[in-house]
């Protein structure tokens, strides 16, 4: 097995001159004065279905700093190692929930409208004041009125003005899950074979992915100690004492500036320390068949299909690619390398299922944690790859907002207010890291929801969506999501109109966005004016408040 990154891919990787720069005088200087003085920030988004169970996933305090002691009893404890990077907003809602009595949202289905209104905050059309309705239009097809978050914020700070739109594990998109818009009615496919993606990334690439080999031997290993290795090589070599001393004063130049070069580089070396290799991407693009486990499916012995779209997006974020990253998370599906052989939305029902009511699936609460704990790996593996690689003063964690977002809080009473929102990164110094922060109130006892209300030993052995009675107190923890997408535009420096609307060629913090922040404004289906009832971001959750 090979031991390193060969020769031809580090000098090309890095840029012979670079490496030559102790022997070449002033070109190290020109190659970190070349990088900017602050690195660009980013926004990368996981987006998963169903919820989760609440009660095992926030931490019990709501408000406050936290510690790897309050991580660690709940679903986030991959995140420990992180702890002091992560922000927890609590106390929020997102727009349009479905009602069995039209009293906060839209009647066209549980997901469309939910999906729909997401990131759009919009209303989706056309509307559907029949909650049970099967109209083919209403349920299935449904469209929100306005472009999404990630298509906004594109607009003004991405190459062509979109957003990176993964589909993890290339599942078609569908009215019913889609979350990204262009514009009003417009659905965004995005991209879902990786090898498609990576095609859009190694044009800026001037060498060829490395080898499975050389993968292997530098998994684990940062950009710095790629480098690093070359160098300690070159120490090797007889030469006089005079280039020696250049070589070792460039060894320590490296130590502060690879952190500037770093995040400008687009190359093999990067794509290697990734595990970014032809061949985890033709495994991870293989054509999906109904009894195989797109997302599992090994690819390596610390990969799975899911990890080739991170390390894709992580890719995509050091080449500065795009500052807009999105990865959605397919819907109903079966985790069978978790050994589940139902579909993840009946387990959300707790029914296994369709069916709103019926009786518990044995062991149904069991199940759900083990995808709840799937997805918190994958985050934390997103989290993991984005830390390895320095940059600036930090690494390109610290440089971005990574968040994980769920389509509801709990699964089964499909509510959205007390969401399940987690950050890691500060953009740049933009946001408050160590913390959870109840942004509704600050009280640091927020309710963790009910999800454990039934379908657990010693309780009734019968569910019921309709009720709602895993969720949380409709009075409870209705922040509008809409504020918290402020402090993310405003952090990727989007700018407003003089109304505070994220506008192309604005001067002001955008403090507007979408056409409602009251989900009770959202019934009708945009028969309401338009109203934003509470502008501004939440500015408890930067690091100055």
């Amino acid at each position: 097995m090979t031991k390193r990154v060969s020769r031809r891919i580090f000098l090309r990787g890095l840029g012979g001159a670079c490496v030559a720069a102790p022997f070449l005088g002033s070109i190290a200087g020109r190659a970190a004065k070349a990088q900017p003085a602050t690195p660009p920030r980013r926004l990368i988004v996981m987006y998963t279905h169903y919820g989760c169970i609440t009660t095992r996933f926030f931490p019990k305090k709501s408000h406050g700093p936290l510690t790897a002691a309050d991580l660690e009893p709940t679903t986030l404890k991959h995140l420990t190692p992180y702890v002091d990077k992560l922000l927890m907003p609590r106390g929020i809602r997102a727009m349009n929930e479905w009602t069995l009595d039209l009293k906060r949202g839209q009647g066209n289905d549980p997901h469309t409208q939910v999906n729909g209104s997401y990131f759009t905050c919009h209303p989706v059309t056309p509307n559907s004041d029949d909650p049970f309705s099967f109209n083919q239009a209403t349920k299935f097809n449904a469209k929100p009125t306005g472009p999404s978050l990630d298509h906004v914020i594109a607009r003004q700070v991405s190459p062509g003005g979109e957003p990176l739109y993964m589909r993890v594990g290339n599942f078609r998109a569908v009215p019913q899950e889609a979350i990204s818009y262009s514009a009003p009615e417009t659905l965004y496919s995005g991209l879902g074979a990786p090898a498609e993606i990576l095609a859009r990334l190694t044009g800026l690439f001037s060498d060829p992915l490395p080898s499975p080999d050389t993968y292997q031997a530098v998994r684990g290993k940062s950009i710095i100690d790629i480098v690093r290795d070359d160098l300690d090589t070159l120490a090797r070599v007889d030469m006089s004492q005079a280039d020696r001393n250049k070589l070792e004063a460039w060894k320590a130049l490296l130590d502060e500036t690879v952190r500037t070069v770093a995040s400008a580089q687009c190359n093999t070396s990067v794509a290697t320390a990734l595990g970014v290799t032809q061949e985890n991407v033709d495994l991870a693009s293989t054509p999906r068949s109904f009894d195989e486990d797109v997302l599992m499916r090994r690819i390596s012995d610390s990969m799975d299909g899911a990890d080739v779209y991170s390390n894709l997006a992580v890719l995509a974020a050091a080449c500065n690619a795009n500052p807009v990253i999105f990865l959605k998370y397919p819907g109903n599906y079966v985790f069978r390398g978790l050994g589940l052989t139902l579909e993840s939305a009946g387990l959300a029902n707790r029914t296994g299922d369709g069916s709103d009511v019926g009786p518990c699936v044995p062991g149904v609460i069991d199940m759900l944690l083990k995808i709840d704990d799937y997805y918190a790996r994958k985050f934390a593996y997103l989290v993991e790859q984005l830390n390895r690689i320095d940059e600036g003063d930090g690494t390109l964690l610290d440089n971005s907002a990574a968040v994980w977002f769920q389509d509801a809080s709990d699964g089964c009473a499909r509510n959205l207010n007390n969401l399940p929102i987690v950050q890691v990164g500060s953009a740049g110094g933009y946001f408050k890291t160590g913390w959870a922060v109840n942004v509704e109130d600050g009280s640091p006892d927020l309710t963790t929801g009910n999800s454990e209300f039934s379908c657990v030993d010693g309780a009734p052995d019968e569910a019921n969506s309709l009720s709602q009675s895993t969720g949380t107190d409709p009075s409870l923890a209705n922040a509008p999501i809409n504020k918290y997408y402020c402090n993310l535009m405003n952090a990727l420096g989007v700018k407003a109109g003089a109304d505070g609307f994220p506008a192309p060629g604005g001067s002001a913090p955008v403090t507007h966005f979408g056409m409602y922040d009251r989900t009770e404004d959202f019934v009708g289906g945009g028969i309401n004016p338009p109203t934003i009832h509470d502008p501004g971001e939440f500015t408890a959750l930067k690091a100055s408040s």
